[in-house]
């Protein structure tokens, strides 16, 4: 069994050595960040690792990191991943808020309730009070939403594509 796993083996130390040597350059904190803390400049800093273990989700770039709000404590020197960070939250679950809807010569503007939390750039589910109609958004700032469409199809969509 072994005999036959050696080939496969000394293909794959040929292709990662050469990258484990050189080392992957990564994102780690330069102190201590609590849970909920926007990353400053002065807070991360590009460093050097050669550990096989590292994953894709890996943060490579300073400006990545910076602006990011952390989703849990991060230690200064720990590589920091994806998935520790996000867009810090400028809407909150239950929030109203000032939903935008433009299309070529029209701008409508009405007020809804955020279902999610969510920072610039996400998508969070809002629903309009008067009709009780689910609605996809995108965050755009403290407070504001640009609406998307429909969160889940309507009837009528469902009989014309039928």
């Amino acid at each position: 069994m072994i005999r036959k796993l050696l080939p496969i083996l000394s293909v794959i130390a040929l292709f990662t050595a050469p990258a484990l040597a050189s080392g992957m350059r990564v994102v780690t904190p330069t102190r201590d960040i609590g849970r909920g803390e926007v990353i400053g400049d002065g807070d991360v800093a590009l460093g050097t690792v050669s550990s096989p273990v590292l994953s894709g989700n890996v943060i490579t770039s300073l400006d990545a990191a910076r602006g990011m709000e952390a989703r849990r404590p991060l230690r200064a020197g720990e590589v920091i991943s994806t998935t520790d960070v996000r867009h810090p939250v400028v809407v909150t679950k239950g929030q109203t808020v000032t939903m935008t809807f433009d299309a070529p010569g029209v701008s409508l503007t009405a007020m809804g309730r955020a279902m999610a939390e969510g920072g610039v750039g996400d998508t969070v589910v809002v629903q309009n009070p008067t009709s009780y109609r689910m609605v996809n958004a995108v965050v755009t700032g403290a407070g504001t939403v640009r609406a998307a469409g429909p969160a889940t199809p309507d009837q009528n969509q469902i009989t014309a594509l039928k």
